[in-house]
């Protein structure tokens, strides 16, 4: 296994001196910090975030933080008694995974192993993410509108009617879109609003025919599902 450095946040001093010495023991690196803002004080470039969830702060929030920083790390939550709800959440919010504490040492080593695998992958999309969601949310509600449905196919009639707005307003709307996300071409902003909708498809967001105006998210498919399994499987192991 390639060697690496875990950077453990959260939980009390004996909690995390317990992780830092399955890392050792396993031949890896580890970085105690109290809490995020200690971990954000010196952020660092490589390795794993694992991040003990202790249910005051959502999961989303303490991830778009860390994009806030230019850390695309992938990141684990742990907690000795993973709730579903929290689980999913955790997934939604783009973790790499959530484990069990204690940490085992042979199972631990099958998890690291698979999630090292999938790391440079996983940080590399969560990059495209941020900085896609960065540059889609400098656009007005209108001009989101018609990405959306722009991404979801529909042609500029099409979005007028939708919007129960005139097509030379669509022009418009699209125009100052394009120029906003400094796109050369359709399929550029369309690649944008994908990137920044990551598993929800063309769709993501686009108002109803019967909902002029209004964008709706969506939940994406086979998430929960997902993450009760890994749920289910943390603890029969």
């Amino acid at each position: 296994m390639t060697r690496t450095t875990l950077h453990i946040v959260g939980g009390d001093s004996r909690t995390r001196a317990e992780q830092a010495r399955v890392a050792f023991a396993l031949g890896h690196h580890a970085e105690v910090y109290g809490d995020i803002e200690e971990l954000l004080a010196r952020p660092p470039r490589s390795g794993i975030i694992l991040v003990e969830d202790e249910g005051s702060d959502p999961a989303g929030e303490l991830i778009e933080r860390l994009g806030q920083h230019s850390i695309w790390l992938p990141v684990v939550f742990v907690s000795p008694e993973p709730e579903i709800e929290r689980v999913v959440a955790a997934i939604k919010a783009g973790a790499l995974h959530y484990l069990p504490l204690p940490l085992e040492m042979g199972t631990f080593a099958r998890r690291l192993s698979a999630i090292l695998e999938e790391a440079g992958e996983h940080a590399e999309r969560r990059r495209r993410e941020v900085e896609a969601q960065r540059v889609v949310a400098q656009l007005s509600r209108r001009e989101r509108e018609v990405l959306a449905l722009l991404s979801a196919g529909c042609s500029n009639k099409e979005i007028a009617r939708r919007l129960e707005i005139s097509p030379r307003t669509v022009e418009i709307h699209r125009g100052n879109m394009m120029a906003k996300l400094g796109a050369g071409h359709a399929a550029d902003a369309v690649r944008l609003w994908l990137e920044a909708h990551p598993g929800r498809g063309a769709s993501a967001a686009a108002p109803a025919a019967d909902e002029p105006g209004e964008v709706l998210g969506e939940e994406r498919p086979g998430e929960e599902h997902e993450a009760r399994r890994l749920h289910r499987r943390a603890y029969r192991q």
